[in-house]
């Protein structure tokens, strides 16, 4: 078999991969939208179907990764063809943990109307989906950066992360002044401050795949550096 029909087939089996972890980013994405329309009206009926996203979340990582570890022992990838296929490997177990932090969001929700929702709504709850659609806007670039491959995409979502901390650290302050102002608000608002959470945590794995996007063109791990030395690996 010539090198010319070797390499065909590994890109094939590469497209093939990357398209099922778009797919699965697409299913993590609706996930996050239900979780979101879940809490802005308190329908553990829409909850309920976040969780059974998270099953269908779960089986297609437990796929991807069979594949990739198909591919690495009959390929034995060099280079950047290794970067990719480790990094395809690091944003899907991100995207996992997107679902994860979607179901969080479920099961709160369902805690909050099981518990007494007439509290929860006399908080700002309206106020997370502000945060909500910064952290689902930012994956979505994430995925689309990843599709391309696009390190000045990449480079942008890493400089608009401080966007949902910001929303978050200015929803907790908010919490914390209905809590000092009536007791009976500290319950529910504990709830409010987990969700906001789990938000969050939703934007920190789209700054991960970000980070790998960098990586694969460039070889450069810009985990846990400032933002100036990301900016110089990507000149």
């Amino acid at each position: 078999m010539s090198d010319k029909h070797l390499s065909t087939q590994f890109d094939t089996e590469l497209n093939a991969v990357s398209s099922r972890v778009m797919e699965l980013g697409g299913l993590v994405e609706s996930q996050i939208r239900q979780a979101i329309y879940a809490l802005s009206q308190y329908s553990t009926e829409a909850a309920a179907q976040v969780m059974e996203i998270e099953q269908r979340v779960n089986a297609m990582e437990v796929e991807i990764d069979r594949e990739l570890s198909s591919i690495i022992a009959r390929r034995q990838p060099t280079a950047r063809d290794l970067r990719l296929l480790i990094a395809i490997s690091k944003t899907t177990a991100n995207l996992e943990r997107v679902g994860d932090e979607a179901a969080k969001i479920a099961r709160m929700v369902k805690s909050i109307v099981e518990k007494n929702a007439g509290a929860a709504r006399t908080l700002p709850a309206s106020e997370l989906k502000v945060e909500a659609e910064l952290a689902s806007g930012q994956l979505r670039k994430a995925l689309d950066a990843f599709a391309r491959l696009d390190v000045q995409a990449a480079l942008a979502i890493l400089k608009e992360d401080d966007l949902i901390d910001q929303e978050f650290d200015g929803f907790v302050r908010k919490l914390i002044t209905y809590m000092m102002e009536d007791p009976r608000t500290i319950s529910p608002s504990l709830d409010l401050l987990f969700l906001a959470k789990a938000i969050e945590r939703i934007g920190d794995h789209a700054k991960n795949i970000a980070e790998f996007i960098i990586y694969v063109v460039k070889g450069a791990d810009v985990r846990h550096t400032s933002l100036a030395q990301v900016e110089s690996a990507v000149q």
